[in-house]
């Protein structure tokens, strides 16, 4: 398969505390990689630096072999890269639609087109009827399906999803995640995710890859990585892994995403997970 994006060596440091320690990954044509880990693991902070957000400490990310980091968002937006975010915030006082056509205008040399583009988006992610409405209007799940129209309407070759599934309900979470498998064939977009919703990461992702403490700790195909030692210990304890082993149900199956086991919310001591400089993931 054809490598659409690289991250070589990619550190960050915030004062003497390395939030992501020397991480490399690989990006397929066509794929979509789930990033997993527990809170604090340097997942977000990763997202950040291929995403233009924030400048690597060291390495470097490629895309189709040019580097677009060190930049800024607008460049790695006009170079095919985008994000969403996990706190969606899109722009109150602005309709529906006006949000996406800010997506369709970001980074474009000129804007021509932006409101075809926005309403083509809005269709796609089935939210075309609240297009004259304001934003506060919408559901959680609904606000989360305007960031991923807007993210959408830059036209991307690469897709960043940062926790787009965590926190809605069972039949909005089979609904993100068919759209996310649909934004992968119809629309042809390779997408890196985020996700503490294991169902979703099993069935969605063709790899997954695991942060812990900054440092990638395992890589491999879903139900490899649940089984490695280093995995259960960090991250998913074991009834998470057995269930996952198992095969679970998951939610494209029609089950609730909660059927299988995630990292408790209130850990214990023993499970507590490990946090970055400053709480950055």
């Amino acid at each position: 398969m054809t490598v659409i994006l690289r991250a070589e060596n990619l550190s960050k440091r915030f004062g003497g505390l390395k939030a992501v320690d020397a991480v490399e990954l690989e990006l397929n044509d066509g794929e979509i990689l789930g990033v997993i880990g527990p809170n604090g693991a340097g997942k977000t902070t990763l997202f950040s630096m291929i995403a233009g957000s924030i400048p690597p400490t060291t390495g470097r990310v490629l895309l189709e072999g040019n580097v677009i980091s060190g930049g800024s968002p607008r460049r790695a937006v006009r170079a095919g890269v985008v994000r969403t975010h996990q706190i969606v915030r899109p722009f109150q006082n602005l309709t529906v639609l006006e949000n996406v056509m800010v997506g369709a205008i970001y980074g474009k040399a000129r804007p021509l087109g932006a409101r075809e583009r926005a309403l083509e988006v809005l269709d796609f992610c089935s939210l075309r009827d609240r297009a004259p409405q304001l934003p506060g209007g919408l559901t959680l799940a609904g606000r989360k399906r305007l960031e991923l129209a807007r993210a959408l309407a830059t036209e991307p070759r690469v897709l960043l999803l940062d926790e787009v599934i965590a926190g809605v309900n069972p039949a909005e979470a089979l609904h993100m995640a068919d759209l996310i498998r649909s934004v992968r064939e119809k629309r042809r977009l390779s997408i890196i995710l985020i996700e503490h919703v294991m169902p979703a990461v099993m069935r969605l992702s063709d790899r997954v890859i695991v942060l812990d403490a900054g440092k990638k700790i395992a890589e491999g195909k879903p139900q490899q990585v649940v089984k490695d030692s280093r995995v259960i210990a960090a991250y998913l304890g074991e009834s998470a892994s057995a269930a996952a082993s198992a095969g679970s149900p998951t939610p494209t199956s029609g089950a609730a995403p909660a059927s299988l086991p995630t990292p408790p919310a209130n850990p214990t001591p023993a499970s507590i997970p490990k946090k970055g400089p400053g709480g950055h993931q």
